[in-house]
């Protein structure tokens, strides 16, 4: 993949919100890694399209991966609105034992933007 992707981890308190800001590449993806591993199980993942001229095409898609490479969103950040922020419940996710995040979106259009936020305790 390519695009950027700009990680702000906040740590502190008993609730880590892990927030994947995003711009794709020309052929629609981005991915990015964060810096530090979590532990705990995901409460909420939430998707956020850029609006305007940064709105990504409908029906875009994400994962966030373990460091074993398997999506703890199991399939749910799959069509994505491009026009209305939208959440995942923690019914639907996964939990993470001293694992790196990667954040992968496809999809999503040439140079579009979009934010994720995973909420973990």
């Amino acid at each position: 993949m390519a695009g950027t992707v700009t990680i702000t981890e906040e740590r502190v308190g008993s609730v880590k919100a892990v927030r994947f800001a995003w711009t794709s590449s020309a052929g629609g993806a981005a991915d990015g890694t964060t810096t530090y591993a979590y532990n705990g199980e995901l409460l909420r993942v939430v998707t956020i399209p850029g609006t305007g001229g940064d709105q990504p095409t409908n029906l875009y898609d994400v994962v966030l991966n373990d460091a074993d490479g398997l999506d703890l969103l199991f399939g749910n950040g799959a069509n994505r609105s491009n026009a209305a922020a939208e959440q995942i419940a923690a019914s639907n996710l996964g939990a993470v034992a001293n694992d790196k995040l990667t954040l992968g979106v496809t999809n999503a259009g040439d140079t579009k933007k979009g934010t994720v936020v995973a909420y973990i305790r």
